[in-house]
């Protein structure tokens, strides 16, 4: 007897990274999943949210790493979802959130295979809040920014030079490897004494934070060796932290 699969993808948001920040309706996607395409920042403990008939693919990218091409992972998901059924493409944070998620979606559906998003808790806002850094807070910051270090063409994104005379947040994602050019731009606007974090593996049992200001940061992230994956967050909502105020106590101490 022949088999009929009902082919779908659903794409799913896992979170920032630690594993109980997925959502509810994610899991019980996971549930009913015949196949998971999952990334490189996915806690492997998700995957036991699926089924154990359910083939598990790892489709990860990271930055210096080999990496699986975006091309190959779109094929991918039409070819799982003819064959096996449902497939969870499962992402880091939100999918739409620099996820790459929008191109996976409109190259499935030229298919006519059935999609559905479920979105993700970006780690644009929610990095920042587990450190204890409000991205917005009524007399400090009345706007933030999010915006790519790394663009398609592999340069920092434009956008920053903008965003950088404000008074807005900026949190910034994918630019550790930008960081020398992320300084010189706020210098060039004369905002070297801006307070300024890089927490590295945020929401982890592996995170690490590196704070201090626009003048100081590059030596405090070679002594700190911060890598990737890591988000920066630039501007006066980083010292209301309480994790960094000793940080910020001893620069006023020393009138830094």
């Amino acid at each position: 007897m022949k088999i009929e699969f009902k082919p779908k993808v659903t794409l799913v948001g896992a979170g920032p990274g630690d594993p109980d920040l997925i959502t509810l309706k994610a899991v019980l996607a996971l549930n009913k999943a015949d196949v998971v395409l999952y990334d490189a920042l996915i806690d492997p403990v998700l995957l036991k949210h699926a089924p154990d008939t359910a083939i598990k693919i790892f489709v990860g990218k990271r930055v210096g790493k080999h990496s699986y091409p975006q091309q190959d992972t779109n094929e991918l998901c039409v070819e799982m979802a003819r064959k096996h059924g449902h497939v969870v493409r499962l992402k880091g944070g939100d999918p739409f959130v620099f996820g790459r998620g929008a191109e996976e979606l409109d190259y499935i559906e030229t298919f006519g295979i059935p999609t559905e998003v479920v979105p993700g808790i970006t780690s644009a806002i929610a990095v920042p809040a587990a450190a204890g850094v409000p991205v917005t807070k009524r007399g400090v910051s009345e706007s933030f920014w999010v915006v790519t270090g790394t663009t398609s063409a592999g340069e920092l994104s434009k956008d920053l030079a903008l965003a950088a005379q404000s008074t807005a947040t900026v949190v910034v994602l994918m630019g550790t490897k930008k960081l020398s050019e992320i300084v010189k731009v706020y210098s060039q606007f004369g905002k070297s004494e801006l307070p300024i974090a890089i927490i590295q593996s945020g929401t982890t049992r592996d995170e690490k934070i590196t704070a201090g200001y626009i003048g100081d940061i590059e030596q405090k992230a070679e002594d700190n060796k911060v890598e990737a994956p890591a988000i920066i967050i630039i501007g006066n909502v980083v010292r209301e932290s309480l994790k960094l105020a000793e940080v910020y106590r001893e620069a006023v101490k020393y009138n830094l």
